[in-house]
């Protein structure tokens, strides 16, 4: 089956502007599928941006199926930056005659993708089409690191058999999955009044790493590390605050601000290992003057521009780009060891995998910040280390 056999073309008049475009914009820049489907044999594309319109799964939400041309009309106006893009839109999935067929087309969408090198970047829909991008890495015989950016953990109750079909419950199925691939599951910017403490008690027994919106409000740069142990990510645009974006029926006066958004998409271009995206719950019937439309489309845009800015300093490059540190832990139970990039000046540190565990690899390499380093450097276990080392158990 071919890519093509998913995709319904753009009406080109839903994103042109009446002048046209300039020549800097990318609605010249990017190939778009409006009359003919883009060739992958004839062009080498890095990012492949895809709508879904299929909103059936948004709890409270209707209407996000009109979400990628609203997105669109406002994208392909933003000039492109310090790089030459190789951006493919390859126009919308339709919904599916159940909602289990959509997720099947974008799980197989999303992994001829990747097997071809190129990022997905998947405009939804409600946010259960996660669950559908997650799929996708099931025949790639890799576990999956997954951030989602959201106000709280849907892991509601599920009436439903079978398949994921609500917004506030998929993370169910990817847990209980089989055969299960996650390695490991991140919340950035939950609100502890919208999570029940019975949810958290879950995610600590599952060694999961969950983060309060409250941890970031004096430095946003503390999710680089998160973000950039994503292999996939999902971001609710109800994450956001209402002053800025207001088009989702779910919204709420606290969340990330709009500049805070758009620097998470950048550091989300930038991860190295990174090979999906998806932005979700963006309702254009809430969108009245058109701004959460806009945010969105700058956050894609600082997510190119991340792509584009790549260090390509994940450590399994040669160890001249790279200082090793280690540490000894107080009670002289063992030593611990970090890794920082000279290009970049990231870190990471490295947990040792249990005695035959893995044949080719002595340590799984976690990103972190240089406060862990200073914990080591006291003497003391970082937690994230911890974490790390019973998940490989």
């Amino acid at each position: 089956m071919s890519l093509t056999d998913f995709f319904s073309p753009i009406n080109p008049d839903s994103f042109t502007p009446k002048q046209g475009f300039f020549t800097s914009q990318l609605g010249l820049k990017a190939q778009i599928y409006t009359e003919s489907f883009p060739d992958f044999e004839e062009h080498t594309y890095d990012l492949a941006i895809f709508g879904v319109l299929d909103g059936r799964g948004a709890v409270n939400n209707e209407g996000t199926a009109l979400a990628p041309d609203y997105f669109r009309e406002k994208f392909y106006k933003l000039n492109e930056g310090a790089f030459n893009s190789r951006i493919v839109d390859l126009g919308n999935i339709k919904h599916g005659a159940t909602i289990a067929d959509t997720y099947i087309a974008i799980k197989m969408v999303v992994s001829e993708l990747i097997k071809k090198d190129i990022i997905p970047i998947i405009i939804g829909g409600g946010q259960d089409l996660t669950y559908g991008q997650y799929l996708g890495y099931e025949d790639l015989e890799q576990k999956v690191d997954l951030v989602v950016i959201d106000n709280q953990f849907d892991i509601g109750d599920d009436d439903h058999e079978g398949i994921a079909t609500r917004s506030d419950c998929y993370l169910n199925k990817i847990f209980l999955h089989q055969p299960n691939y996650l390695f490991n599951f991140s919340n950035v910017g939950y609100q502890t009044y919208f999570v029940n403490q019975e949810s958290l008690s879950v995610m600590d027994k599952l060694y999961f790493d969950v983060h309060r919106l409250g941890e970031f409000a004096q430095d946003i740069t503390l999710t680089e590390p998160i973000i950039r142990n994503a292999n996939m990510i999902s971001f609710d645009i109800g994450a956001i605050r209402s002053a800025d974006a207001a088009a989702n029926a779910n919204t709420t006066p606290n969340g990330f601000d709009g500049e805070e958004a758009c620097r998470i998409a950048r550091y989300a271009g930038m991860n190295d290992k990174l090979s999906s995206i998806g932005f979700y719950e963006f309702n254009p019937a809430y969108d009245n003057n058109g701004q959460t439309a806009f945010l969105l489309a700058q956050m894609v845009w600082y997510f190119v521009d991340g792509y584009y800015a790549r260090k390509k300093d994940f450590p399994l490059t040669p160890k001249s780009q790279f200082m090793i540190y280690r540490t000894s832990l107080k009670d002289g139970s063992g030593e611990m060891m970090f890794v920082k990039s000279k290009k970049s000046d990231r870190w990471w540190m490295q947990v040792p995998y249990p005695s035959g565990q893995s044949k080719n690899e002595r340590y799984h390499l976690v990103p972190c910040r240089y406060d862990d380093y200073q914990t080591a450097v006291n003497g003391e276990m970082p937690d994230l280390w911890w974490r790390t080392y019973q998940k490989l158990n």
